[in-house]
């Protein structure tokens, strides 16, 4: 009789014969088993905010260990309410029935696209796994160019073009993705870019799926940011989830706000339908502290402030240290995100360790230095761009003493641990680069990686 194989699973949607690790999840594994094995690692590689739980949310959590019914499939009332009064005070009204919540943001993206039914533009670079979700439901993603210096919304004149150029090829691409703040690039989309975008969506009838989750982690929070909801809002989902501002990322819970239109009433119910046949409903524990954090009392908004500007100073301190080594480095303006092109070594790179594509520089610095990055590459650019996205939300010290340390610091980077850190990675691009390099500023507000020449 023969024996079960590879060759009983039907293969994965659109032909794919296996569907790897997340690469933010596989690099982050791949540390963790140096770091038991006692070898160094500059972990720079997984986009964890790496804080401990404010106190105040874990008595919340603890509070409410004893609630153990399932609860509605959109969630409690108390925690719609909450994230609805969240989206209020940001300039858009919410009412609590067009808020559905899930475990995280990331199956909620996965929802949305399912219920959506058609293939999705999303930004090129954009986050490992909006690519990978069209995948798993058989739908295509069409990466699109963002605008020169900025990150995470596709240019408007190009999203238009590829539009089209998938209809005449029987393709119908019914959504686009913006991330807003960006991951990778740590950069913002101008609303100048939304607004044409959101035009462009109309056009050609496209729901727009905001992803805002790095929203609160903006650095300067007097700059002009604004959601495709403000324009096109019966058109646009936004999702949230605690994991980047409040360091919950193992609590998984996440929040979509619907459109408060008939197009936003089909994409609920179907969205709920999808919800109620994968998780139920978000566990109720969490949801109990969640609605307490979307309140955003006095202590949760000075945790976020706090976080914000420890983000900010590290980041910008890293990007700098990249620039000082030769490297051409977007500024970057939110989150722990920085995205640093080593194109300007090419040639020595290649001659020197034979590394010619992304993924071989991460594999090189993984293996040489124990230092953790992802490659442009794993953010759908081409495989032979030089750009790798560094995360430095994991330096901020290895016991909650350290990070809480970190938070409370007039000046995080004296430091000792968090110095060690940036002096590791100044060592490593001291070690890898050439003898003498130019030695270009960080790139400014007005520039970044769409307006770098393609390496």
């Amino acid at each position: 009789m023969p024996s079960a194989g590879p060759d009983t699973l039907a293969p994965f949607p659109a032909g794919r014969t296996r569907l790897p690790v997340s690469p933010t999840l596989a690099a982050n594994e791949a540390l963790a088993v140096r770091r038991r094995l006692g070898k160094p690692v500059l972990p720079l590689a997984f986009g964890e905010a790496g804080l401990p739980v404010l106190p105040q949310l874990r008595a919340a959590l603890a509070s409410a260990a004893g609630r153990g019914g399932y609860g509605p499939v959109a969630g409690l009332p108390a925690l719609r309410e909450a994230a609805a009064g969240y989206w209020d005070r940001r300039g858009l009204p919410t009412s609590a029935g067009s808020v559905v919540c899930g475990p995280g943001s990331k199956p909620l993206l996965l929802g949305l696209l399912l219920a959506i039914g058609a293939d999705v533009a999303v930004p090129r670079p954009s986050w490992v796994s909006y690519a990978a979700q069209a995948g798993l439901i058989g739908a295509r993603a069409h990466f699109v160019p963002i605008p020169g210096g900025e990150g995470g919304a596709c240019d408007p004149g190009q999203l238009d073009l590829a539009v089209t150029a998938a209809r005449g090829r029987g393709r119908r691409i019914g959504s686009v993705i913006v991330t807003l703040p960006d991951n990778p690039t740590g950069r913002v989309a101008a609303p100048a870019t939304i607004r044409a975008l959101c035009r462009v969506a109309a056009r050609h009838d496209l729901i727009i799926i905001c992803d805002e989750i790095y929203r609160d982690l903006l650095y300067d929070t007097a700059a002009q940011v604004i959601s495709p909801a403000a324009i096109a809002p019966h058109r646009t989902v936004v999702t949230t989830a605690l994991s980047k501002n409040l360091a919950l990322g193992g609590w998984r819970i996440g929040a979509a706000r619907l459109p408060e239109s008939e197009l936003g009433g089909h994409l609920r119910d179907r969205l709920l339908g999808i919800c109620s046949e994968i998780w139920s409903a978000p566990s109720a524990p969490i949801q109990h502290a969640a609605a307490y954090a979307f309140g955003e009392p006095a202590e949760i908004t000075e945790r976020v402030a706090r976080s914000r500007r420890l983000h900010a100073t590290v980041a910008r301190a890293a990007a700098r240290i990249c620039a000082a080594a030769g490297l051409l480095v977007p500024a970057p303006e939110a989150a722990f995100y920085l995205y640093p092109d080593f194109g300007p070594w090419r040639e020595h790179l290649r001659t020197r360790t034979g590394v010619t594509t992304g993924a071989q520089l991460a594999g090189h610095l993984l293996d040489r230095y124990g230092a953790g990055a992802l490659p442009a590459s794993d953010f759908g650019e081409d495989e032979r761009a030089l750009r790798m996205r560094l995360a430095t939300g994991l330096l901020y010290g290895e016991s909650d003493g350290q990070r809480e340390a970190a938070l409370a610091a007039s000046d995080p980077l004296a430091l000792p641990w968090i110095s060690a850190s940036l002096t590791r990675l100044r060592d490593v691009l001291a070690d890898l680069g050439p003898q003498a390099s130019p030695r270009p500023a960080v790139i400014p507000a007005a520039a970044g990686p769409g307006s770098l020449a393609r390496t």
